[in-house]
C-alpha cells in the first residue's frame, strides 16, 4: 500500500471510528461554551491581555465591526425588533418575540413546521444584524431573516428576508436550515479568532471552538503569549534601567519582530511616505514597498477573509501569503463581469489586485485605520490623502457640481452593488469608468449607475468629450474573456495572448488560463509551458490545471517540478494533474515523492471533509490513481453528506462503466432521478448508460429530457441530435443543431453535424453553406477541406462515426 492509499484509507476510516461529542451550545453561567479551553495552549492570551499595553488600539478597535462581528445574544447586542413583531416571506409568517430572558423566533424549520428557535448568537452590526440558532451536532445554522439596522430614514429598522427573489421553501438548498447556511463552514472563521472547526465525519457532527468569538487583535497579529512574554520582560528590564517600564517606546519600536515574540509585523519600517510626483502631478512612494514586504503582508492578511476563498490547510500561519491557505476565486463568471468588476459578493481582494493602486504599493492601511476600521478621513478627503486635491477633487476633473453625488470619487471610480440586501459594498479595483464597454461587453459602468435615464451610448461620447485622449480606452482584457464565454472562434488565440501578457494583472491571467480549458489548442502548450516558471502562484496553478488537457508524459515533463513548488495551491494541483503517475508502476524515491504529494492534498481536501465537494475530489483523484475501492467510497461519503449531489453520483456511475458494472451505473442514475426527477445531468447521464447498453428509445427520452431542461447546454443538445440521427431521424436533428447553433457559433462540433446530416439528406446546397462558414472560422484547416471533397463526391459521414 503506498503512502498516498493509506492516507486516503486512513481518513475513510474515521468514518469507522468513534464520534466525538458535539459542542453543547446551551448557556452555561461561566460564559460562551464555544470558547476554546485550550487557547492558552495554543498561545492565545485575548484582546483584554494587549489592551494592558496597547490601550489606544483596544479603544479604537472596541466598537468596530471586528469587534461586534459576533456576539452571544443579550440585550445589549441583540439589534433586532422581537416584541412580537412579525414577518411574512415566501409564504411563512414568523414571529421575533422573548421568553424567560431569551429571544426567540417562530418560523419554518427543517421539515417546514412552525416551530421555536432562540437566539444564541449575534452576527455583524451594520447595516444587517444576522442570528444564529443551535441545532443538533454542534451545528449554528444562521437564520434566513435579518435585521436592517440602518436608519428607518434609509428605509432601515425593520425585518427582511436575505433571498427576496428566490423560490424559497424547507427543501431549497439557501434554505436556513441546510448545509450550506451552517456557521461551522460557511462563515465561522472570519467572525472568530483562531476558530478550530473540529468536524467528526464519522458522526456528521462539529466541536468548534474558537480564542474569541470576534475578530480580536491575535486575529491578524497572531497568537500573542509569546510578544506578552517579552512585553513584560521587557518592561521589567527598563523598570530596572530607571526608564519606568515604557514598553511601547520608540527603543522597543526598533526590536524585529521575531525578538519581541511577534509572529507578523504589519507595520511599514521603511520610512516610506506617499508624495507628489512633480513631473506627473501624481502620487508616488519615496520607497517603493517591496512585493514580499510586510505592507504585502498587511494585504494578505486582510485577503483571508477579505476575499471570495476557499480553504485548503487547516493551520493558519500569521503572516503567510494567502496561497498557502486559501484558493482565491479567479474573475468567474457569475462572480465577476467580464471586465473585472464585481458581479456577486467576492469580499474586495480580488478586485483591489486588479488596480494600478495596488501596483503601485498601495495598502489596506494607507486608506483605512487597521483597528476602527474606519477611513483615515471622510468623502473625497480620503483620495486627497495622496491626490491632490485641486487637480482631483475639481469641476474640471469630475465634471460634476461640487458637493453633488456625481462628486464623489467613488461614485466613478469605486461603483457600489448591494449584496445581502441591504449592504452597499464598493468595487475596490478603483477604475476609471469606461460605457464604451457597455456598448460591446454589455458590462455595467458608473455613469449609467446614476444616469438611469440616459444609454451607453450618451455616457461613452460624454467621457471622450471629456477626456478624447484618454490612455484608458481602447483594448481591454476583458474583450478576451468576453470572447470566451460567447465561445467566438478566436476565443482561444485572444485568452493565449492575454495569458502571456505580464503588463496585465496576475489574476486576470491566471483568469484566461482557466477558461482556456473550455477552449483547447494545440498553441496553448507553448504558453503553458513558460507560464509554469510564473512569478504568481495562481498564474501558475492554472497553467498546471491545463495540464490535464495533456497526455500523461508531457504532464510529468512539465508538472513534476512543481510538486516542489513553494506555493501550495500550486502544489496541489500538480499531485492532482499527475495522480495517474501513480498506475504506472513508479517505484523507490519518485514513488515516495508522488506519494507525499498525495497525502498533502488529501489532508487538504479533509480540511472541509463536511462538504460533498472536498469527496468528491478525493474519489476523482483516487480514481485517478487506480484506486478505484477509494473513489468509490469517497463518492458515497458525498452522497451521504448530500444525496443531490450531482457530480458524485455521476462520478460514482462512470466509475461503474469503467468497470462493466452497467447496470450499477443506471441504478445509480435511476436513484439520483428518483429525488431530482428534473435533473437534466443525471438525464443526460442515463441516456449515454442507456445507449452503451443499445436501448434506444429508452435513451432518446432521457437525451430529450435533458435537452428540453438545459436548452441552454448545446453539448446536451448536440448528443441528443446524434442519437435521433441514429435512430434513422436525421430530419428532427436539424432544429436541434440550429437553434444550438445561434447560442454557441464557435462550437465546431454543432457546425460539421450540420454540415454532414444536411449532405446525408440531400440537401447539398445547405450543407456547403454551412461548410463555407467552417472554411471562414478554420481557413486553410486540412480536415475542412477533406469534408468538403467528401460532400462534392457524396461520401461524407456522419459525427459519430470520425
Amino acid at each position: 500500500m503506498s503512502r498516498f492509499t493509506f492516507a486516503i484509507a486512513l481518513c475513510l476510516a474515521a468514518l469507522a471510528s468513534p464520534p466525538m461529542l458535539p459542542a453543547d451550545h446551551s448557556p452555561t453561567p461561566g460564559g460562551d461554551p464555544l470558547l476554546d479551553p485550550k487557547r492558552g495552549e495554543r498561545g492565545y492570551v485575548g484582546a483584554a491581555i494587549c489592551g494592558e499595553c496597547h490601550e489606544k488600539e483596544l479603544d479604537l478597535w472596541t466598537g468596530s465591526h471586528h469587534d461586534l462581528a459576533m456576539k452571544e445574544a443579550t440585550a445589549a447586542t441583540v439589534l433586532g425588533d422581537f416584541d412580537n413583531a412579525e414577518l411574512t416571506a415566501h409564504g411563512v409568517t414568523s414571529r421575533f418575540f422573548q421568553r424567560d430572558g431569551q429571544f426567540l423566533v417562530q418560523t419554518d424549520g427543517p421539515d417546514g413546521e412552525l416551530r421555536d428557535y432562540p437566539i444564541r448568537y449575534t452576527f455583524g452590526w451594520y447595516p444587517l444584524q444576522q442570528y444564529l440558532i443551535a441545532f443538533p451536532g454542534g451545528r449554528l445554522q444562521s437564520l434566513g431573516l435579518a435585521w436592517d439596522s440602518r436608519p428607518k430614514e434609509q428605509g432601515g429598522q425593520q425585518w427582511f428576508h436575505l433571498y427576496p427573489g428566490e423560490s424559497m421553501s424547507h427543501t431549497n438548498p439557501l434554505h436556513w436550515t441546510a448545509p450550506d447556511q451552517t456557521w461551522n463552514y460557511q462563515c465561522a472563521d472570519c467572525h472568530s479568532t483562531d476558530l478550530q472547526k473540529r468536524y467528526d465525519p464519522e458522526g456528521n457532527v462539529y466541536d468548534t471552538r474558537y480564542a474569541e468569538i470576534n475578530v480580536a487583535c491575535e486575529a491578524c497579529h497572531g497568537p500573542g503569549a509569546r510578544h506578552v512574554e517579552w512585553a513584560r520582560a521587557h518592561s521589567a528590564e527598563q523598570a530596572q534601567a530607571g526608564n519606568g517600564g515604557t514598553t511601547g517606546s520608540a527603543e522597543a519600536a526598533t526590536i524585529d519582530a521575531v525578538s519581541r515574540g511577534l509572529m507578523v509585523d504589519l507595520k511599514d519600517h521603511d520610512g516610506g511616505t506617499w508624495r507628489i510626483d512633480p513631473e506627473t502631478g501624481k502620487p508616488v512612494r519615496s520607497v517603493l514597498r517591496a512585493p514580499d514586504g510586510s505592507a504585502q503582508v498587511q494585504t494578505q492578511t486582510c485577503a483571508r477573509c477579505h476575499s471570495r476563498r476557499g480553504r485548503i490547510w487547516d493551520e493558519l500561519t500569521p503572516g503567510e501569503p494567502l496561497h498557502q491557505a486559501f484558493r482565491l476565486a479567479l474573475l468567474d463568471p457569475g462572480l465577476y463581469f467580464p471586465d473585472g468588476q464585481i458581479e456577486d459578493e467576492v469580499y474586495v481582494f480580488g478586485s483591489f489586485i486588479q488596480s494600478r493602486m495596488y501596483h503601485q504599493g498601495v495598502v489596506c492601511g494607507d486608506c483605512h485605520e487597521p483597528h476602527s476600521l474606519r477611513l483615515h478621513a471622510e468623502g473625497n478627503a480620503v483620495c486627497a490623502r495622496c491626490h491632490v486635491a485641486s487637480r482631483y477633487d475639481a469641476p474640471q476633473h469630475h465634471h460634476h457640481e461640487p458637493g453633488t453625488a456625481g462628486a464623489a470619487c467613488v461614485s466613478c471610480h469605486m461603483p457600489q452593488r448591494y449584496y445581502m440586501v441591504v449592504d452597499e459594498r464598493a468595487d475596490h479595483s478603483m477604475r476609471v469608468p469606461r460605457p464604451d464597454l457597455t456598448l460591446t461587453l454589455g458590462t455595467p459602468n458608473a455613469c449609467n449607475s446614476c444616469h438611469q435615464d440616459q444609454d451607453a451610448t450618451w455616457a461613452s461620447a460624454a467621457v471622450a468629450a471629456w477626456y478624447p485622449d484618454s490612455p484608458y480606452r481602447g483594448t481591454h482584457f476583458g474583450e478576451a474573456l468576453h470572447a470566451a464565454e460567447r465561445n467566438v472562434p478566436d476565443a482561444a488565440a485572444r485568452l493565449l495572448a492575454l495569458a502571456g501578457d505580464l503588463d496585465q494583472p496576475a489574476i486576470v491571467r491566471a483568469s484566461a488560463l482557466a477558461r482556456l480549458r473550455e477552449h483547447p489548442s494545440p498553441e496553448a502548450l507553448m504558453t503553458v509551458r513558460r507560464l509554469l516558471a510564473d512569478s504568481d502562484a495562481h498564474v501558475r496553478a492554472q497553467a498546471l490545471d491545463l495540464l490535464d488537457l495533456a497526455d500523461l508524459r508531457t504532464r510529468v515533463e512539465l508538472g513534476w517540478p512543481l510538486l516542489s513548488d513553494p506555493a501550495r495551491t500550486a502544489r496541489l494541483e500538480a499531485a492532482r494533474v499527475l495522480a495517474p503517475v501513480m498506475r504506472q508502476g513508479i517505484g523507490g524515491r519518485l514513488r515516495d515523492q508522488m506519494s507525499a504529494a498525495l497525502e498533502e492534498y488529501v489532508a487538504a481536501q479533509m480540511v472541509n471533509a463536511d462538504r460533498p465537494e472536498s469527496h468528491l475530489n478525493l474519489g476523482l483523484v483516487a480514481a485517478a490513481a487506480g484506486e478505484s475501492k477509494l473513489a468509490e467510497q469517497a463518492y458515497r461519503t458525498a452522497l451521504r453528506l448530500d444525496p443531490r449531489f450531482t457530480p458524485a453520483r455521476a462520478n460514482l456511475a462512470d466509475l461503474y462503466r469503467e468497470q462493466g458494472r452497467e447496470r450499477d451505473a443506471e441504478a445509480e442514475l435511476r436513484a439520483g432521478l428518483a429525488s431530482e426527477p428534473d435533473n437534466p445531468a443525471l438525464h443526460h447521464a442515463l441516456g449515454l448508460a442507456l445507449v452503451r447498453a443499445q436501448r434506444m428509445d429508452g435513451a432518446i427520452d432521457e437525451l430529450s429530457r435533458a435537452a428540453e431542461l438545459a436548452p441552454e447546454n448545446t453539448r446536451y443538445q448536440y448528443v441528443y441530435a446524434v442519437a435521433l440521427d441514429g435512430a434513422g431521424r436525421t430530419a428532427e436533428a436539424l432544429p436541434l443543431l440550429e437553434a444550438a447553433r445561434e447560442r454557441d457559433p464557435a462550437n465546431r462540433d454543432l457546425l460539421v453535424a450540420l454540415i454532414r446530416y444536411n449532405a446525408k439528406l440531400g440537401r447539398r446546397d445547405v450543407a456547403i453553406g454551412w461548410l463555407d462558414q467552417l472554411d471562414a472560422d478554420a481557413p486553410g484547416d486540412p480536415e475542412v477541406q477533406q469534408l468538403r471533397a467528401q460532400i462534392v463526391q457524396g461520401t461524407s459521414k456522419d459525427p459519430d462515426e470520425r
